[in-house]
């Protein structure tokens, strides 16, 4: 079979009719050969000819889906083997590259459809420890966790975040450690088992919004590394910055944003996870170490993340893009020319008030008014923030899920089931876009570490936590038709009484029957009786939610709390008043048959 007539366009191995055309960047070789199965991995009989712009290119009949593959490159007296920075799929991150086509994957039709954003409930997934692992030191597979979609459905949420996927340094890893960004992670099941993931998350309902890196590279098993042989001041060569930007807190290899090649590279990452895989969305790690340097600005980086958000906006609309930044910053999430442009950002301004004052022992030290503006905080638009109280950062490196942090002693005892599910409530009630980490509905222990599985027995021990978690979320949803307004964007705090620790707030997306939603929570370790709040309207306001309830716990105490009758007297700045008693440590929501 003869060669295209006309170079094929596209980078790596780029599989066609007859054999595969290859293209690398390699600006400092003298001479670049592929070799693998397809030619006995001789290094002499399939050259790729310079294009003279630093990449090489060349045609290999027979070289098919399946043959494993790499690069031999020559730099003056250097010989370096390559795996191909585009490869996507690995035999392991120490291996060898393989062709892979990412047309023979049958979709069935399937295509991405991210909900609404201000109709998302996110469940944060690590793939290696969601579905479990066989034996001691076994690593979880796709398929493990496909088997487990179900326990989400039936939890209610209806957007995954996967932790990332692609080949890391060995077979366990939070996958932060990227070391060849375009091959999905071969301990896992690589791409296709990764597809086989999303279509069936898909068939649920449930959209996938994968967690990419690229605030640095590996820093281990990189072929990337000082890739053509060239390098400064004994740095990363010329995929990474060569001067001391090269630096981060995970390794010396940020990779170099300011070069046109790299920049490509990375952009074409992210558009490949949404081409490709069909995600319904990208979490851009730690965004602060793409923009910025020991305080100093880095306008490539912000550039960078400009290009790729409004790439996203331009080709996928409807998806979600969303930024770890962490530092309250509303032009993340700002579209003018100034802006990132992402639609949203993990808020620091909510989980760590909301935490603190979850696990604060003494009831007299509890802040209200803290946790009030934690409620109240955005960038501008509610929508544009992730809220939580558990995620991977969260309960790792020293820090324990909320109902360790309580009492680690006693993490499934009456205080922490109580003062964690009130973070349950608050995460589901509370305006933006609602997130809960791997366990949390099912109150997982100890702290989140790779190469521990989820305990899945705690799903039946704990099924009424479970529960309480699901009906949260339906009434997060409007599920039942009489709580639009946790869909929305209104709110008011109307109600702040440090000296009982009670909170109350409303919600609404358009006013009326069926969406003003009143939520009550009380923080303190005794019941509050009879206590005059203000409502948003008269009649009949109905309580569709008490986390009190022995439904949810045997520990609980079903504190009689009841429908409120409202009265055209004023409290709290509002027309309307009623009078409500709330247990220990729990919280109501109440709303008006629509």
């Amino acid at each position: 079979m003869s060669a295209p007539t006309e170079p094929i366009q596209g980078m790596g191995a780029l599989p066609t009719e007859g054999g595969t055309a290859f293209r690398v960047w390699a600006p400092h070789a003298d001479a670049v050969t592929v070799l693998g199965d397809f030619n006995e991995w001789r290094d002499d009989v399939s050259p790729l000819q310079s294009e003279g712009n630093g990449y090489w290119y060349g045609f290999v009949a027979g070289a098919e889906p399946g043959h494993e593959y790499k690069y031999q490159i020559t730099n003056g007296e250097h010989s370096l083997s390559r795996v191909d920075p585009y490869a996507m799929q690995v035999t392991n991150s120490v291996g060898n590259g393989v062709i892979y086509d990412h047309a023979a994957f049958d979709w069935e039709g399937d295509s991405a459809n991210c909900p609404p954003h201000h109709e998302l409930v996110i469940y944060e997934m690590h793939i290696g420890s969601f579905g479990g692992q066989d034996s001691e030191g076994s690593v979880g597979h796709l398929d493990d966790a496909i088997a487990k979609l179900d326990h989400l459905v039936d939890l209610g949420v209806n957007a995954i975040e996967v932790m990332p996927m692609a080949e890391f340094a060995g077979d366990m890893s939070w996958g932060y450690n990227p070391a060849h960004v375009f091959a999905v992670e071969s301990a896992y099941g690589g791409p296709d088992a990764y597809k086989q993931f999303v279509k069936e998350c898909h068939r649920r309902g449930l959209a996938v919004i994968q967690d990419v890196v690229y605030n640095h590279f590996g820093p281990s098993d990189l072929d990337l590394w000082q890739f053509d042989g060239w390098s400064e001041n004994g740095k990363g060569g010329i995929y990474f910055y060569n001067d001391d930007r090269s630096e981060t807190p995970w390794g010396d290899t940020r990779p170099d944003y300011g070069r046109e090649e790299v920049r490509r590279f990375i952009r074409d990452n992210a558009l490949m996870w949404l081409r490709e895989y069909h995600v319904d969305g990208l979490r851009l790690d730690m965004v602060p170490h793409m923009y910025s340097h020991q305080g100093n600005y880095l306008d490539e980086g912000w550039s960078l993340m400009r290009w790729i958000t409004d790439s996203v906006r331009d080709e996928f609309p409807g998806r979600i893009t969303i930024a770890e930044d962490l530092h309250k910053n509303p032009l993340i999430t700002e579209e003018n020319e100034d802006g990132a442009g992402f639609h949203a950002q993990w808020d620091a301004a909510f989980v760590h008030p909301v935490r603190a004052e979850l696990i604060t022992p003494d009831d007299n030290s509890r802040s209200i008014g803290t946790l009030a503006e934690a409620i109240a905080h955005h960038y501008g638009d509610p929508l544009e923030r992730v809220i939580y109280t558990e995620s991977h950062d969260e309960v790792a490196n020293g820090q324990a899920r909320v109902p360790e942090e309580i009492e680690a002693d006693n993490a499934t005892g009456w205080p922490a089931q109580k003062r964690s599910t009130i973070g349950a409530a608050l995460v589901m009630t509370s305006p933006g876009i609602p997130m809960i980490f791997q366990g949390q509905e099912f109150l997982e222990g100890g702290w989140f570490r790779d190469d521990v599985p989820l305990d899945w027995k705690r799903n039946e021990d704990f099924s009424g936590i479970a529960r309480l978690y699901s009906d949260l979320i339906d009434l997060r949803l409007n599920r039942g038709g009489v709580t639009r307004g946790l869909t929305g964007r209104g709110l008011t705090v109307h109600h702040v009484n440090e000296d009982d620790n009670l909170l109350v707030f409303h919600r609404w997306l358009d006013h009326g029957p069926g969406d003003d939603v009143v939520v009550v929570v009380n923080l303190s370790a005794e019941p509050v009786e009879y206590r005059r709040i203000g409502l948003p309207s008269g009649g009949l306001w109905k309580l569709r939610f008490n986390s009190d309830a022995t439904l949810y716990s045997s520990l609980f105490g079903n504190y009689e709390s009841f429908d409120l009758e409202a009265y055209e007297e004023d409290a709290d700045g509002m027309q309307w008043h009623g009078n409500v008693s709330v247990g220990p440590y729990s919280v109501l929501v109440f709303s008006q048959d629509a």
